[in-house]
């Protein structure tokens, strides 16, 4: 990546800030011809470097001093977003110069023809961050708060972004963090609730004003895989997003791309748990403690998934995504160097991941995070990433450990208390670091542990630990089958590496990435009938080494019938049922076809087929007892054009044991109700020692399950078995534990319900 010299000092950003603000014109610099609007606004430029956050690197540096000092200087040039995150941020506030001075000095910083990438964060909705508090923000969730958003905030800033003097500079503006993943997940909150309308109606008016300048790029903020991983919340938010883009006036071309992990440390890679359904005492990496049932441990796997959902929900294959990795490191001393051997799934899962916060929704100051990436532009380890960027600038605080008195509407979360145990983290401590600011200010405390733990480690001082430089081997040949008119599935044999291979990567003739794989399979989708393809795979590990190209397989789609070329929708999400210690039957709402759908087939979520149908349901059989699958189902037509998959859909296999019976009760309550929706609780209680509990709910006619905690669910409307998570099965005579579901429709009946011991 290419950086910007510096050309003048802070004090002189801080002096033009002072002459605008008096009314002194200033000599305006050349306007440069306007470029075209490229696919990655960061290949071919230098980033803009934000020199009052260069200032307080260089003053902590100082006050360091030593092999610290020096490591902090070494950072100070890297490029960094400036945040809007209040009105009175355009002409600049006591926190720091305003957009216009920031503007002239990337003029400044600009190297003659060649274009300059200005990072921008657009933080203002009304109800701003509706489900924290560290973050909110001064105006109301309300008309009139909406109306200043578009007249005082976002009009004043696009007006400045196309003055003509700024037509040389790229600038990639991130739209309104948090803001649409609230709509997904938190919907039960009165807050979020009330603020959706708002959300929506000014994200979409922001996305219409900027995307007019020609060189302006929007990447939406889509929260990070802690948060959306979960098959249940990917696919609303891939519908939520596709929603408010049809909603713009240039449609799905109003947002260039997506960005994830905004001011968040949720790890690029995680390089020795590549594999999330691997099995470690008899249970799926996923179902550990720690990840929950979430299929995406870290951003690299979760953004190469959302771009595949997004295009295939109407978003162009073009559609960008970014990964702030600003303090996503997770470096120093507690960094594994291994995975763990321990066939404990907890422990192996506890002693393997790099991420050592005590909860993945630990967001707010976590202690022993790291400096992760630097910022890159194409980084070639992930191919389907436009960049690394450094959205949130290191060293800036995001919430308070105590109430602070502010006049920016930033009130106080618990969640940033180091003493706090936090209901939403399983009655975990927040892992917060102390004595915290309010959030955007400077926090040198933190930064300099996040130096400290950066990974990769930050030059100067001492030579630092020495950096995997081997490739994996390179993969076998792949194998192909299942070829139609639009489609194919390759399998190939494994790479190996001296740490671990976290993917593969399969590319075609000209050497374009076409799809990712986290497995040795893949199922290809999108391809053109009747056309010969030749294929090859490289493997790729945690620090971005990819293998040499397997041998090539060539192949050739089929025709087709009558000229169709058109696949099937989706199938909908399935339900598994009759669930026994050997099989269990899949059900799914059926797909369309422009033609006539012809048949389905049940995949594993690596793209393994498990059955057949020509109807909506299919019987698995030859499973093995006691254990998790994880099942998704394709559609193909007559051409042999083959779907996208559905959602998926997980399920347990029965243990084959005696059932104890009455040996736990479960009680349901619905403590939160409102028009269209209602969250639910379900408490289990043992009455003797269990080492596993299920139980039966049946929800009211038009009414579905959402989203689910703590628990297992087989199916989501009428008749819904719930079992425990891998967590929370063994109880002991007299203890509880307890799940609970936001809904659409009707709630259920509170009161007792069946449950069964196992």
């Amino acid at each position: 990546m290419s950086t910007t010299t510096r050309r003048r000092s802070s004090a002189a950003l801080l002096a033009t800030t002072l002459a605008v603000g008096v009314g002194v014109a200033l000599a305006a610099p050349a306007a440069t011809a306007a470029p075209a609007h490229v696919d990655n606004p960061f290949v071919g430029a230098t980033w803009y470097v934000n020199e009052s956050w260069a200032a307080s690197v260089e003053g902590a540096a100082s006050r360091a001093g030593g092999e610290l000092g020096e490591k902090m200087m070494a950072v100070a040039d890297e490029p960094t977003f400036v945040w809007m995150d209040r009105i009175s941020a355009i002409a600049g506030n006591a926190d720091g110069p305003g957009l216009r001075a920031h503007l002239d000095a990337a003029l400044e910083q600009q190297q003659g023809s060649t274009p300059i990438v200005f990072g921008l964060v657009i933080y203002d909705l009304p109800g701003r961050d509706c489900y924290a508090l560290a973050s909110n923000g001064e105006l109301p969730a309300t008309a009139a708060g909406l109306a200043r958003y578009k007249s005082e905030y976002i009009d004043p800033i696009a007006e400045m972004l196309a003055e003509p003097q700024y037509e040389g500079i790229r600038f990639t503006a991130v739209i309104e963090p948090d803001s649409l993943p609230n709509m997904v997940t938190n919907m039960s909150d009165q807050k979020c609730a009330t603020a959706a309308p708002f959300y929506r109606d000014g994200i979409t008016y922001a996305l219409d004003e900027l995307h007019a300048i020609p060189n302006v790029y929007t990447y939406v903020d889509a929260a990070h895989s802690g948060w959306l991983g979960w098959d249940s919340n990917l696919g609303p938010a891939v519908q939520e997003f596709a929603s408010v883009a049809r909603g713009t006036r240039a449609g799905f071309a109003s947002i260039d791309g997506f960005v994830t992990n905004t001011a968040n440390s949720t790890p690029l890679e995680e390089p020795f748990l590549p594999d999330p359904t691997l099995n470690v005492g008899g249970n799926p990496v996923r179902s550990s403690s720690y990840y929950e049932w979430n299929s995406y441990f870290d951003e690299a796997d979760f953004t190469a998934a959302f771009k595949q959902r997004l295009v295939a929900a109407g978003f162009p294959s073009t559609v960008g995504m970014i990964v702030d990795t600003s303090r996503n490191g997770w470096g120093g001393e507690d960094r594994p160097t291994a995975v763990s051997t321990s066939t404990n799934l907890n422990t192996y899962v506890n002693e393997s991941r790099v991420d050592r916060r005590t909860h993945r929704g630990a967001w707010c100051n976590p202690l022993g995070a790291g400096i992760g990436e630097r910022p890159t532009a194409s980084p070639a380890a992930h191919p389907h990433l436009d960049a690394y960027v450094w959205v949130k600038p290191p060293g800036e605080s995001d919430g308070s450990s105590t109430e602070i008195p502010n006049d920016e509407g930033k009130g106080f979360d618990r969640m940033c208390d180091p003493t706090y145990s936090a209901s939403k983290l399983g009655g975990a401590m927040t892992g917060a670091t102390p004595d915290a600011p309010v959030s955007g200010k400077w926090f040198e405390a933190q930064f300099r542990t996040l130096v400290a733990n950066a990974y990769p480690p930050i030059g100067g001082g001492t030579t630092p630990p020495p950096v995997d430089t081997q490739a994996p081997t390179t993969p076998g040949r792949p194998t192909v089958s299942a070829i139609t008119a639009t489609g194919a599935t390759l399998t190939w044999a494994a790479s190996s590496d001296n740490v671990a291979v976290t993917g593969y990567t399969v590319r075609d003739a000209s050497g374009a990435a076409i799809a990712t794989a986290t497995g040795t399979t893949v199922a290809l989708t999108g391809l053109t009938p009747s056309t010969a393809y030749s294929v090859t795979v490289v493997a790729r590990d945690a620090a971005g080494n990819v293998s040499s190209a397997s041998p090539a397989a060539t192949f050739t789609t089929s025709a087709g019938q009558g000229g169709d070329t058109q696949a099937p929708s989706a199938p909908g999400t399935p339900s598994a049922s009759v669930v026994t210690a050997t099989s269990a039957t899949i059900s799914w709402p059926a797909a369309t076809d422009n033609v006539g759908v012809t048949g389905y087939t049940v995949q594993t979520s690596t793209g393994t087929p498990l059955a057949t149908s020509t109807t909506t349901s299919a019987t698995l059989t030859g499973l093995t007892a006691d254990t998790s699958y994880t099942v998704r189902v394709v559609a193909r037509d007559a051409a042999g054009n083959v779907s996208v998959p559905s959602a998926s859909v997980t399920f347990r296999t029965a243990g084959g044991g005696t059932d104890p019976g009455g040996a736990c009760e479960a009680a349901l309550t619905v403590p939160n109700a409102w028009p269209g929706g209602y969250q639910a609780n379900v408490t289990i209680t043992a009455s003797e020692a269990i080492t596993g509990w299920s139980t039966t709910l049946t929800l009211p006619s038009g009414s579905a399950i959402n989203n689910l905690w703590s628990g297992v669910n087989v199916g989501t409307t009428g008749s819904v078995t719930v079992t425990n998570a891998a967590w929370n099965g063994t109880l002991g005579a007299g203890a509880s534990t307890s799940f609970g579901f936001v809904g659409v429709g009707t709630p259920p009946a509170a009161g007792s319900l069946d449950c069964t011991a196992g």
